[in-house]
């Protein structure tokens, strides 16, 4: 109403119509894996979309998939939005496949580019905490859940249910142009321009979007976000796994060093935050934990390596089926897994290897290698005393029989500071 009034009063003065304020738009652009901090970021990114008045929020997504509390996260925070929410799978290749599927079809209005696809919404694609340990009765329930669940957003969205359904009973996946004939997507815009024209004047509840012409303001992600963005990965908790095992038995193996120690037990409690998140298989860790009991047994055992091979090909299974489970984005590739194999069988055979058999080796330093050397007398060494030079140093003596200065003396034993020797014969002169 307030826009009215200028037009009015223009149009009774018969002077040019004043424009009307351009709209804001604004655009969050999720590329990846979906996790706690997509689900953190899209919330955030509504809230300032609300508070500034924008017209809509558009979320440009290219995703394989992610976790699915964080998609039910999402989901809900799209129902509960104040600002209209856009999905717009972008660019050309782009795919919402899996958690994306959920997350397009959850929007108050839904886009693809030219050449995109959606789909493959199989709840064990999606990653779920645990899903390893279900057995065909469980996960049939799971897809039943997850089935009614696409369901009833496509229902709450107008979309097509049945296909929606499909999607996740069948894995099945259809292209841009497929899913505006299907009404799984409002429309197909080539770029952020023409998707902004083609949203203008389009419904969401009560509110008409003005978009023609609108400025777009990006929401950046906050370093904190960018920073659990980096850290729920598979790689970085097989990084700080290998850094909790590596520092722990290094303090093990060499005590005193602390600085090992104190890293493994940091890496280790954050393993355990981050195996609570990320779905991990309970077979792939058991994996890995054999192997590491078997590199341990073969340091001691005489097994010629068989135990350290069987520990590798342990550890490489294990390290293979530790996120199995976890859905596309949320997988070890496979250069990290043998990359990671080689380099604990390394630490273990040359590093951990090394510092335990350094603790078994004799003496070789300190006042126990003095025992049994031959030194010569400075100063006469009897019952009462003397002195004897060893090893640069003045060492006071006794001796049950006298021993003159220049004659050699055998170390017998060691009194506190007080060295006891015997005498030796003096080497008879050659010639």
């Amino acid at each position: 109403m307030k826009h009215l009034i200028p037009i009015l009063i223009a149009a009774a003065l018969c002077v040019p119509v004043p424009a009307l304020p351009a709209a804001n738009v604004s655009l969050i652009q999720i590329k990846g894996p979906i996790g706690p901090a997509t689900a953190s970021y899209i919330s955030r990114a509504i809230g300032i979309a609300a508070n500034r008045g924008d017209a809509c929020l558009i979320v440009q997504l290219d995703t394989p998939g992610g976790l699915l509390d964080s998609t039910k996260e999402i989901v809900q925070t799209f129902y509960t939005s104040k600002v209209p929410t856009v999905v717009y799978v972008a660019p050309s290749g782009a795919c919402a496949a899996s958690a994306g599927t959920f997350i397009t079809m959850a929007a108050d209005l839904a886009a693809m580019a030219p050449n995109t696809s959606i789909g493959a919404a199989h709840p064990v694609e999606i990653g779920a905490a645990g899903a390893e340990k279900l057995d065909d009765t469980m996960k049939q329930k799971l897809e039943n859940y997850a089935s009614s669940e696409i369901q009833a957003i496509a229902e709450k969205r107008g979309r097509n249910a049945d296909w929606a359904t499909t999607s996740v009973r069948e894995s099945a996946s259809i292209t841009a142009e497929k899913a505006l004939n299907l009404q799984v997507i409002d429309l197909i815009a080539t770029n952020l321009a023409d998707l902004l024209q083609q949203l203008d004047s389009r419904k969401v509840g009560t509110v008409t979007l003005h978009t023609s012409g609108a400025s777009v303001a990006a929401i950046p992600m906050v370093p904190s976000e960018e920073l659990f963005q980096l850290l729920w990965r598979p790689e970085v908790m097989m990084i700080l796994m290998l850094a909790a095992i590596y520092g722990l038995i290094g303090e093990l193996s060499t005590p005193g060093a602390i600085l090992p120690g104190v890293v493994g037990a940091i890496a280790l409690l954050l393993v355990l935050y981050m195996s609570a998140i990320l779905p991990v298989n309970l077979a792939g860790m058991a994996l890995i934990g054999l192997a590491l009991a078997l590199f341990m047994i073969d340091l001691f055992a005489p097994t010629h390596g068989i135990l350290t091979f069987g520990g590798i090909v342990s550890f490489f299974l294990g390290a293979l089926m530790l996120f199995d489970h976890a859905g596309p984005g949320f997988q070890l590739p496979l250069p990290t897994v043998i990359s990671a194999t080689l380099l604990t069988a390394a630490f273990f055979i040359f590093v951990v290897g090394a510092g335990l058999r350094a603790q078994f080796l004799p003496v070789r330093a300190g006042r126990e290698t003095m025992l049994g050397k031959t030194v010569p007398v400075l100063l006469r060494v009897d019952a009462k005393g003397g002195r004897v030079f060893i090893e640069g140093e003045l060492w006071n003596a006794v001796s049950e029989t006298p021993v003159e200065p220049g004659q050699p003396v055998q170390i017998v034993a060691i009194d506190g500071l007080t060295l006891k020797v015997k005498s030796l014969p003096a080497k008879p002169c050659s010639g």
